[in-house]
């Protein structure tokens, strides 16, 4: 049987990749192959890919930074970007954007989201708001690492939400259900992510370092 973790604990799951990017990948998929997408339309999907590539590029680099080689900023006790409040801040108003728009009034070029889209995307950058606190919450980040792990991830979503052409075939009615339920219950029954532990064995592998740089050490050091 299952049974819920405490809040902080279980809504800071709902900022794991395993959840998120297979989501995000799926809805993308059903755009680029949808009936009648135009070329537009495919080369929004490949920007919005390769944005997020991107963030999640700058994120993963600036752990090996640290882990590997301790490059930190003491001041503002940061050690890397959170890659929990980046990838809900990328992903969370995409899948919003994508799940609602066939749900608003008519969408003008230029205008994909409006009416009760843009409503879904504000409350879902409310919930990667909400999911960075959690990092706090649970001791895993700094403010200065979910702030700045949030503010990245929402960079790499705003300008695609910006960007995005009409969609010339909806998604599935069904899919913001089906999220819905895939991000309240795989948290409690999946396994824990391992990308943490993929990152140290990569700082390790560059770095020579036979141990990971700690934030302690980043303390002990003059800011």
């Amino acid at each position: 049987m299952l049974s819920f973790p405490p809040f902080w604990p279980w809504l800071t799951r709902l900022g794991e990749a395993q959840f998120l990017l297979p989501l995000l990948l799926l809805a993308l998929v059903w755009v680029w192959r949808s009936a009648g997408a135009r070329a537009v339309q495919r080369a929004w999907v490949a920007r919005s890919l390769l944005l997020l590539a991107a963030v999640i590029a700058v994120t993963t680099a600036s752990k090996l930074a640290f882990m590997g080689w301790g490059l930190g900023w003491a001041r503002f006790d940061f050690t890397g970007f959170s890659g929990h409040a980046m990838f809900a801040a990328a992903v969370l108003p995409l899948l919003a954007g994508l799940a609602l728009a066939a749900h608003g009034p008519a969408r003008e070029p230029g205008r994909p989201w409006a009416g009760r889209a843009r409503a879904g995307i504000a409350l879902a950058y409310l919930l990667a708001a909400l999911i960075a606190y959690s990092r706090l919450k649970v001791g895993a980040h700094s403010a200065s690492e979910l702030v700045t792990g949030f503010l990245l991830g929402a960079a790499a979503s705003g300008l695609s939400l910006w960007l995005a052409p009409p969609l010339r075939r909806p998604l599935p009615r069904s899919l913001p259900l089906a999220a819905l339920a895939v991000l309240l219950l795989l948290p409690v029954a999946a396994p824990l992510s391992r990308s943490h532990d993929w990152v140290i064995h990569w700082a390790l592998q560059l770095s020579g370092r036979s141990q990971p740089f700690e934030r302690l050490e980043l303390q002990r050091e003059p800011s």
